[in-house]
């Protein structure tokens, strides 16, 4: 069991709280002990005691009945004859021979008729069990007994226990008839009555002489059983009986209070000899308990209480060991604590601010107040130009501490404490100063010296594999120890890591601040190229849409002349003429077109074309569209045709755009596909949302590999009629317009088979068009 353990159940076994309180309720265990086997020894002796004078009393009894019973019957038998004849002289001569006999108080004879012939008592006693009896205070039984006896005749005596109260004898209980036990005196005598029939016998030829007469004077009344001449009665007091057993009773009680007494008294004895090393091992606790380790209890005996004796001097010795060991343990742990909550502390600084002058002071300072250390000072190692100054001091004067800041320290590879702890990165331990003064460097030596500073610890700052300075400190009047040293090695890494992060941050905002002010430029002169190019696309912009209107009006008059040469204005026209004026109107639609594209791609890029949708149906209007570009399928030969739809198709569409979008992939169709080719136009239903057009032909078709950039503007797609191309932005132009409705649009097409255009567009799916 732990010391602490062992303290805390002595002080719970003798606290007051463990019993309870209030006053007189408090039983000591040596009352318990006395009382518990008092107890058993009264209860012992008092048992013992009743069953002896139970069974003394049941044996008096009897003896009594059997002395009777002899008495009665003999009694009987030899007053036979003398009650025949009713001789009272030989009657009272018997019974004087009965009344010899001490338990005898009265005899009594009564004839059949219940005459009394002979009786005599001894009479009342003068005092209660006394010897003595008052002859002039006779006293006789009841006469019913005799004439119960009389009329239920029988061969044994009928025993009746009475009691002589006043002049009366009254019948007692049968639950009574057992012998009473006194020891006051008896106010009331007991006695027991014997009654036995006298009855006839016919085997005694002088007997039936003398009762001749008798029998023929009551020959006519004879009865058929046998009949009883009288009745005699003798009556035994209980008085010397219950002397006898008041004299036993008497003596067992004083027999069993002396053993009662002898086995108290032993039982006390014992319960001393027990219980007095128990108080003094409670008292003893209980200056446990109370913090008092020093106790000692003397062993008074050789048994189990002073084995308990012996161990509980052990366990006080152990305790006081422990108690010593706790002390010193807990100082370590005191410092452990110290050590810990400086760390965390430290921490916590290190995470709240990264000025290195606030951090460093704040750390010196919770290694002043949590380990004891009376100054402080902290340098740091420059080490591009080899030497340490003062950061930080703690716990100097004002003027000490400004001559330590002005501090410069060379380091060199020398056998100086500052080279051990800056190059070789080693703590150094000081007792005494002056013992070493060569290897300290005069500078530092002079304010030690003015400082007081006889005894100091060392240790070096390193972070990440680098040495950043070191840490001293001393304990004022007190030299450094090991365990200092120890504990400075513990707290150095903590301080070396603010310290390097401090610096990392310093550096890191000198480059933020840097780094801020080059993109301040960058993005200054970014905006100056912004506005630069914005200006040259609003001009080129302009550019495009003035040159545009600008070629638009020469192209119109120079289409409007040739087609006047081509229909004879001018007079009649050479073959060779016509061919030439057929090529001049050629390249001016191509011309045209490429100018009006330039204008909606300069529109677009702009973003000033606007969708007015309505209601379409997109049918008719296909029909419609595709009706006006026949001539232009028919000059090649080409077959155009609108496939019919399964359902009536509305959309939401913008007039003008859709048929610009039409006209351009309606007619690239008809531009890329050769002669007696085919383009065809279908509408269908796609979803719930959209219908989707598709323009479909047997031309040249597109390489796979130029699929993807069909649609991007000014796209160099390579083609098989290369004379049919024109600026590369009709495609472009054409997603963006469907894009602008809502829809999308995209190809499929293998070369020398064909190309099919698909667009979708929004539903009509208002209730009107759907009517």
């Amino acid at each position: 069991m732990k010391g602490p353990t062992v303290k805390g159940l002595a002080h719970y076994l003798t606290s007051p709280s463990l019993y309870p309180s209030g006053p007189g309720r408090f039983i000591s265990l040596r009352t318990k002990f006395v009382v518990f086997f008092s107890l058993i020894i009264i209860l012992t002796c008092s048992g013992m005691s009743w069953y002896f004078v139970h069974s003394k009393r049941i044996a008096m009894t009897e003896r009594v009945q059997d002395l009777g019973t002899i008495l009665v019957k003999n009694l009987a038998h030899n007053v036979r004859y003398g009650i025949i004849i009713e001789e009272r002289v030989i009657l009272e001569q018997f019974i004087d021979g009965v009344m010899g006999v001490d338990e005898v108080v009265y005899a009594l004879i009564t004839g059949a008729d219940g005459q009394i012939l002979a009786a005599k008592s001894k009479g009342k006693l003068d005092s209660p069990l006394g010897p003595v009896r008052s002859a002039a205070r006779p006293f006789y039984p009841r006469p019913d007994i005799a004439d119960a006896v009389i009329k239920h005749s029988g061969t044994e005596p009928t025993i009746t226990r009475l009691r002589l109260s006043g002049a009366d004898t009254i019948p007692l209980r049968e639950k009574d008839s057992t012998l009473p036990i006194s020891t006051s005196g008896i106010h009331e005598e007991t006695f027991y009555d014997f009654a036995i029939p006298v009855m006839k016998r016919s085997e005694s030829r002088l007997e039936a002489l003398a009762l001749q007469e008798e029998e023929t004077r009551k020959a006519a009344n004879a009865p058929t059983t046998p009949q009883a001449f009288g009745v005699v009665q003798i009556g035994l007091t209980e008085v010397p009986m219950q002397r006898e057993l008041a004299t036993v009773l008497r003596n067992f009680l004083l027999l069993t209070l002396g053993i009662i007494t002898a086995g108290i008294l032993c039982t006390n004895l014992l319960a001393r000899r027990i219980i007095t090393p128990l108080r003094h091992l409670a008292a003893g606790a209980r200056k446990v308990s109370e913090g008092d380790l020093s106790t000692f209890v003397v062993p008074t005996t050789q048994d189990e209480v002073g084995q308990l004796t012996a161990l509980f001097n052990l366990m006080t010795k152990s305790l006081q060991e422990r108690n010593q060991a706790i002390s010193a343990n807990l100082e370590t742990i005191r410092r452990h604590v110290a050590q810990l909550t400086t760390l965390n502390q430290s921490s916590a600084a290190i995470t709240s601010t990264l000025n290195l002058d606030r951090l460093l002071s704040t750390i010196l300072q919770l290694l002043n107040e949590n380990l004891g250390f009376a100054r402080m000072a902290l340098f740091l190692w420059d080490k591009e130009r080899g030497n340490a100054t003062v950061e930080q001091v703690l716990g100097m004067p004002p003027e000490i501490e400004e001559m330590a800041r002005r501090i410069v320290i060379p380091v060199q590879d020398d056998d100086k404490f500052v080279a051990e702890m800056l190059i070789r990165g080693k703590p150094v331990l000081i007792s005494n100063v002056e013992a070493v003064a060569n290897r300290v460097t005069p500078a530092v030596l002079t304010l030690l010296r003015r400082t007081g500073i006889f005894s100091f610890v060392g240790v070096p700052l390193r972070s990440q594999q680098r040495i950043l300075g070191f840490l001293g400190a001393d304990r004022g009047t007190q030299p450094c120890t090991q365990e200092d040293l120890d504990l400075m090695m513990t707290i150095a890494s903590h301080v070396a890591v603010a310290v390097d992060n401090a610096r990392a941050y310093t550096e890191l905002a000198t480059l933020t601040d840097h780094l801020e002010r080059r993109v301040q430029e960058r993005t200054h002169e970014l905006q100056t190229v912004n506005e630069r190019l914005q200006e040259h696309d609003q001009r080129r912009s302009k550019f495009v849409s003035v040159a545009s209107h600008e070629l638009r009006t020469p192209m119109t008059s120079i289409k409007g002349f040739v087609e006047n040469m081509l229909d004879g204005l001018t007079g009649q026209l050479s073959e060779r003429q016509e061919h030439y004026l057929q090529r001049v109107k050629h390249n001016v639609d191509r011309l045209t077109r490429i100018i009006n594209q330039l204008l909606d791609w300069s529109r677009l890029d702009v973003g000033r074309i606007e969708i007015k949708p309505e209601s379409l149906q997109i049918d008719a209007f296909v029909r419609d569209v595709v009706e006006s570009i026949q001539t232009l399928a028919a000059e090649k030969s080409i077959t155009l045709e609108v496939l019919p739809c399964e359902q009536p198709i509305t959309v939401r569409a913008d007039r003008d755009k859709l048929e610009q979008i039409l006209f351009n992939l309606v007619g690239n169709a008809i531009k890329f596909t050769p002669k007696s080719g085919q383009v065809s136009v279908s509408c269908s239903v796609r979803d719930a949302n959209f219908a989707q057009i598709t323009v479909a032909d047997t031309g040249c078709g597109i390489a796979p590999n130029e699929l993807p950039h069909v649609f991007n503007e000014f796209a160099k797609v390579e083609s098989a009629m290369p004379t049919s191309q024109g600026a590369q932005l009709g495609l472009f132009i054409t997603k963006s317009l469907v894009t602008l409705h809502g829809g999308q649009m995209w190809v499929d097409s293998r070369l020398e088979v064909g190309t099919q255009f698909y667009f979708t567009l929004p539903l009509d799916n208002s209730p009107a068009s759907k009517a």
